[in-house]
């Protein structure tokens, strides 16, 4: 099974993951094996892709490889019926509210679901996402979503959350001719900026240094020298 996590659904994702497949099988299946008569028994695939962007979406869509066919016409007037090769990627929209009995069943899915959709609750009362990453991320511990995950990985989730929100404001304002290497160069200060305030804003509150490190992943030292004055 293949998983993708999208927060824009790509129309290209059936021929992606047609690519993914097939790597897969090459390194599982003994390429000598591919020569002999008996018939080789190979992992069924399953191509799933999880949802979660601001653009209205159903609960559940499939995007098809034959879709993107250019001459699938050409093969009505001689009747086959069923298509050489295809490829179906099955969607589900994880947003909160959708989905509910799915993300029931899984309560990890759940909490990411729930914490998404908290850190867009907090968006529309105008906080950036420095103002906010702080008190979602508490709330979300505080009362046991991803708790022992946002403990423990707390500075990833802030680098994926900026990370994430940044490329997609870049692709908002169309600003691809930025250099791939300053591009980075300029992702990695902003989040270095970030974790210092959220840092910052933790310790003004009462937060242990310790707590501090567990979730932003600043040093101990760096947390000392910071100034809460």
């Amino acid at each position: 099974m293949l998983i993708e996590h999208q927060s824009t659904i790509n129309k290209n994702l059936p021929y992606r993951l047609l690519e993914y497949i097939t790597h897969i099988y090459e390194k599982i299946i003994d390429r000598e094996k591919k020569y002999q008569k008996n018939l080789i028994m190979i992992p069924r695939p399953e191509f799933i892709v999880l949802y979660n962007g601001i653009d209205p979406y159903p609960d559940y869509s499939e995007l098809k490889l034959s879709d993107a066919f250019m001459d699938i016409e050409g093969l009505k007037p001689t009747g086959i019926k069923k298509l050489p090769l295809e490829l179906t990627v099955q969607v589900y929209n994880i947003n909160h509210g959708h989905n509910p009995e799915i993300l029931k069943k899984c309560e990890s899915l759940y909490g990411y679901s729930f914490f998404i959709n908290k850190i867009r609750e907090y968006q529309t009362q105008g906080l950036t996402l420095d103002e906010l990453i702080t008190p979602v991320i508490e709330y979300c511990i505080k009362n046991n979503i991803l708790k022992d995950y946002l403990i423990k990985h707390g500075s990833e989730v802030i680098n994926i959350i900026f990370g994430e929100y940044d490329r997609e404001m870049d692709i908002a304002v169309n600003r691809r001719e930025a250099k791939e290497e300053g591009y980075e160069k300029g992702l990695k200060e902003g989040i270095e900026k970030e974790k210092l305030i959220i840092a910052k804003n933790l310790l003004a509150e009462g937060s242990t240094p310790e707590f501090v490190h567990s979730i932003t992943g600043l040093s101990m030292e760096k947390i000392k020298e910071i100034n809460v004055n």
